[in-house]
């Protein structure tokens, strides 16, 4: 009976040493072949497995999607990967590291017509989490010094922010970038470049994203 005791103990042991192990071998690619069909509404699995394939083999091959356009991957790696959805959406899915587990970060960007992002957090079997992992930017974020002397002026002219977020996971760090060049007139936004920064980095710790600069 003592036998079978430690026999047990042992098999428990392990399975807790290699129960992290098999969590990380979560992929990026895999994550983005099993996300729920109404976050990629245009790509059945198919079609995702098959624009794996074609990146993977290093054909600039286009995939049809469901609005008979194309779509492609334009990078991949383990714990990251670029979709371009359509002329005017892309997607990344990021995997984070959190204790022993792992977040999906996924952000969307539109042209609108200046590209501007949101990005949302789920667990690794795609359950949409609710928590702080993500202040999104207010516009008193990015006044300059000038800017915030000036934000009633600012406020004028600029209703609202149109940010490209990008996430490195080499760095672990989200850089959003200040796309109203895009969408002001040249006049207007020449009287308020000043007071705007041109972009802001966050970093992602293991728990939440953190402002840093």
């Amino acid at each position: 009976m003592k036998f079978i005791h430690q026999r047990l103990l042992a098999a428990l042991l392990l399975l807790a040493v290699c129960s992290p192990a098999m969590m990380a071998r979560l992929t990026a690619a895999g994550a983005f072949t099993d996300a729920p069909a109404s976050l990629f509404p245009l790509l059945d699995r198919n079609t995702r497995l098959d624009m794996i394939d074609y990146y993977n083999s290093g054909s600039a091959t286009a995939s049809q999607n469901a609005m008979q356009g194309k779509s492609r991957i334009t990078t991949l790696n383990p714990d990251d990967i670029k979709i371009s959805m359509t002329d005017a959406s892309s997607y990344q899915i990021s995997l984070l590291p959190t204790g022993n587990d792992t977040i999906i970060a996924v952000i969307q960007t539109v042209a609108t017509p200046a590209h501007d992002s949101h990005v949302n957090f789920y667990s690794r079997t795609w359950q949409e989490l609710k928590g702080n992992y993500f202040t999104p930017p207010v516009m008193s974020d990015w006044l300059t010094d000038s800017g915030k002397k000036n934000d009633g002026e600012v406020s004028a002219m600029v209703p609202f922010m149109l940010a490209e977020y990008v996430y490195d996971p080499a760095t672990s760090t989200l850089s959003l970038t200040n796309n109203l060049k895009e969408f002001l007139s040249p006049d207007v936004y020449q009287l308020v470049a000043d007071y705007l920064k041109p972009s802001l980095i966050y970093r992602w710790d293991g728990k939440q994203m953190n402002k840093v600069k």
